[in-house]
């Protein structure tokens, strides 16, 4: 007789919603083990009983094969005494006082469902909700943890008794699949009009959806996280309204295509592109256009077009039944960076003047979530905004830390984080909190990630900008718990060396954004840092220049002004160059008083803004419709010409540090404009300048403070020529670069770098 052993496993990671019990059931029996498999707070708890070298190779097949959606982090193997079990059988959830498990975040239909989905013989033929244990709704229909179906906003749909015979048959592709039901037992889908009137139901509703959506009408369509605004991508007039009504006149709309082949149509793109295309977070992927044959109004002034593909069965219907349906733009149901709206009765009310039906149903979504915008940049992701089919997923920071911290992240395309273990939990996007939708939706957030985290934080860490919504929210939520206020280009430079895993050591930290509060009250975002996790020092800035009035973020041509009146006086009124032509003297005459009188200015630092004033002085860009507007399509009319050299320019050492001199920059932009060299080009001299301060500063630094290690973050590394630039000139200095890929290098990777901080700050 062989020597029987019995095993504890616990099995921690994202190990709940992705069938990981149904999968080791299969495992053990297969191999004629005995024990049990059940989800507990901590993870996936395993006893199994049996022969050894059996046992050996069902923790191989674990560790090799766990279901296609499961993130392992963690096994934890101990021996303990035999049992003596008959069967092996999987329990019901166990509750315990912690918990580290992770949910899920939703996830896109997945290809044996599609095949369900369009085979006339299946019972769930057509049905919009088709799903199971590998694709679905998961974090937006959680309540809180274990992941059961009692706990989603599916409890309200109680199982028919064929689809709880698959629920229950552990051989089932549906065991456990908590969203589980079908045509007989599931969610109903409906088409309104405008006036709330029932047009049509169930798969007659997508029919005349799509006939609609082909007509040239716009729909609003009920997703997995929010609303969407969809219309047909090929109908200029359709877009244009689209616009108007929406009254979003310059942001890129995001589009969803047929397939991969629609996308080859009107983009480049690689291997890499592909595959996180057709991946199962399904995100929004940026790409460069092939040729114009879209409508221009989708991307103003733009070389990239945002394109994902279908990720739940109503998108996959749309094109199934609107056969000349191709490209559809499917940009969130919102206004202005808000949150995407998720709930019928705002929809209905907020969007009625913009859709002219709703394609909706009756699941309830429990938290927006908006779709993920990347890219590809080095072969690796490069977030813009992380959101659908991310989060909840955590970043693993390199230190263990008891104590629970809320980092209450930025007030710009907010996300807010919990530390748990050596995990840091980030939120999906919230956006800008401005509005009340926007500020209820944070608050319904927080809540949300402390019901299904199991946690209640000890340390609040804000930004240290005193009039910032999120700070004001987080002291109203925990008034009585310890609170850290930080500098945020500090948080931004801590967020890039968590997301590259760095232990604490000091680096060199490049932050160049539009606005942060600094130390000294001013406006900084062109800063140079030596920082570690616990401390920073600013080290360089680019020059201080006056601010004239919040309104100067919209119209950049006043930055553009202030700018050239600081290197040439009033003198500048005489250049020859079309943006002076273009200047209401009488406007003028005001903001000169205010920079002269320091009436209503903000002394500011910012290369976010520096890039606005260079902008409008090229005639590119005047005001702005959204944030970075004016900077993103100064770097979308570069020309390269290899024969055109950086513009001069100096760097002074002085007591508070080196100081960036911008005067002979745009001297030579004045120059070049006279010259008649082309706009273009005249931007490619200008991004050049600006990698070239940033590598012979880090030079310096590295000189000076014996540190090769250099670190990028803020908004304003979202422009790929510049990032790309600097990344070629540093390296070939030998510089150790890092740079984002699990969180935004915008504001929306802020809460992490906050969350650090928190941490070292009570260490």
């Amino acid at each position: 007789m062989k020597l029987e052993e019995r095993y504890r496993i616990l099995v921690k990671g994202k190990v709940q919603g992705v069938g990981f019990r149904p999968t080791i059931y299969r495992y053990a029996k297969n191999l004629g083990l005995k024990g049990y498999v059940c989800n507990t707070g901590s993870g996936v708890l395993i006893e199994i009983e049996g022969e050894k070298n059996k046992i050996e190779y069902f923790i191989e097949r674990i560790r090799k094969s766990p279901p296609s959606k499961a993130e392992i982090k963690e096994i934890d193997i101990r021996k303990i005494d035999i049992k003596n079990e008959k069967d092996f059988f999987i329990l019901k959830s166990k509750k315990e006082e912690t918990r580290e498990v992770e949910i899920s975040p939703d996830i896109a239909t997945c290809e044996k469902c599609l095949r369900e989905l369009f085979n006339q013989k299946n019972r769930r033929y057509l049905f919009p909700f088709i799903n199971c244990t590998d694709c679905g709704p998961r974090f937006t229909i959680v309540k809180k943890v274990p992941y059961d179906r009692k706990n989603t906003t599916m409890d309200e749909f109680i199982m028919c008794d064929t689809c709880q015979k698959e629920y229950k048959d552990v051989y089932s592709r549906r065991f456990h699949a908590q969203p589980n039901c079908c045509f007989t037992c599931g969610p109903t889908l409906k088409l309104f009009d405008n006036k709330g009137k029932e047009v049509a139901e169930n798969v007659d509703a997508i029919k005349k959806g799509s006939e609609l959506i082909k007509m040239g009408k716009i729909l609003g369509i009920k997703g997995i996280g929010g609303y969407h605004l969809a219309c047909d991508a090929e109908n200029e007039k359709a877009v244009k309204f689209l616009r108007e009504r929406k009254k979003r006149y310059g942001k890129p709309f995001a589009l969803m295509a047929r397939n991969l082949k629609v996308i080859e149509k009107f983009c480049y793109i690689n291997n890499f592109e592909k595959k996180l295309l057709k991946s199962w977070q399904t995100p929004i992927v940026l790409l460069k256009k092939k040729n114009e044959i879209l409508p221009y109004e989708i991307a103003p002034e733009n070389n990239y077009l945002g394109f994902f593909l279908p990720y739940t069965p109503v998108h996959h219907l749309l094109f199934h039944f609107g056969k000349n349906l191709n490209v559809l733009v499917m940009t969130s149901g919102n206004f202005s960076e808000e949150p995407i709206i998720y709930e019928d009765e705002i929809a209905f009310k907020r969007l009625s003047g913009i859709c002219d039906f709703f394609l909706t149903h009756n699941r309830k979504i429990y938290i927006n979530c908006d779709d993920s915008v990347l890219r590809i940049f080095n072969k690796k992701i490069y977030f813009i905004r992380r959101s659908r089919g991310f989060v909840p997923s955590p970043v693993e920071i390199p230190y263990t830390y008891n104590k629970i911290i809320f980092s209450a992240g930025s007030d710009m395309k907010n996300t807010f984080s919990f530390t748990k273990s050596k995990n840091v939990y980030l939120s999906q996007h919230i956006g800008d909190l401005e509005t009340e939708l926007s500020i209820e939706s944070y608050k319904k957030s927080i809540n949300l990630f402390k019901n299904i985290l199991e946690v209640e934080p000890e340390i609040i860490v804000c930004d240290m900008h005193p009039g910032y919504f999120s700070s004001k929210i987080a002291e109203e939520i925990f008034p009585d718990r310890e609170k850290i206020y930080v500098q945020h280009h500090h948080s931004h430079i801590t967020s890039c060396m968590a997301d590259n895993f760095l232990k604490n050591e000091k680096v060199i930290g490049v932050a160049f954004d539009g606005t942060g509060y600094g130390l000294d009250g001013k406006i900084w975002g062109g800063e140079f840092l030596i920082c570690d996790y616990e401390n920073f020092e600013r080290i360089g800035h680019l020059r201080y220049f006056p601010l004239p009035g919040e309104i100067s973020i919209k119209e950049v041509w006043r930055i553009g002004t202030v700018y050239l009146y600081m290197v040439f006086g009033e003198d500048f009124l005489n250049l020859d160059i079309d943006f002076v032509k273009k200047i209401d003297m009488k406007k003028w005459g005001i903001i000169k008083k205010m920079v002269d009188n320091n009436i209503n200015t903000f002394l500011n630092s910012s290369f976010g803004r520096f890039f606005d004033a260079v902008s409008s002085i090229l005639s590119i860009r005047e005001k702005i419709d959204y944030e970075g507007q004016a900077a993103i399509e100064l770097e979308m009319k570069i020309e390269k010409n290899k024969n055109l050299k950086p513009y001069e320019y100096k760097i002074n050492k002085e007591k508070t540090g080196y100081i960036i001199e911008p005067e002979m920059i745009l001297k030579g932009i004045t120059d070049d404009l006279k010259k008649g060299l082309k706009t273009g080009e005249i931007s490619y001299r200008f991004h050049i300048t600006v990698s070239e301060i940033i590598k012979d500063m880090c030079k310096i630094l590295r000189e000076e403070r014996d540190i090769n290690k250099v670190a990028l973050s803020g908004g304003v590394f979202q422009n790929m020529f510049l990032l790309n630039d600097t990344l070629k000139k540093l390296k070939k200095e030998k510089f150790d670069v890092l740079i984002h890929n699990k969180v935004p290098v915008n504001d929306g990777g802020i809460s992490l770098g906050q969350a650090v901080i928190g941490i070292f700050k009570k260490n």
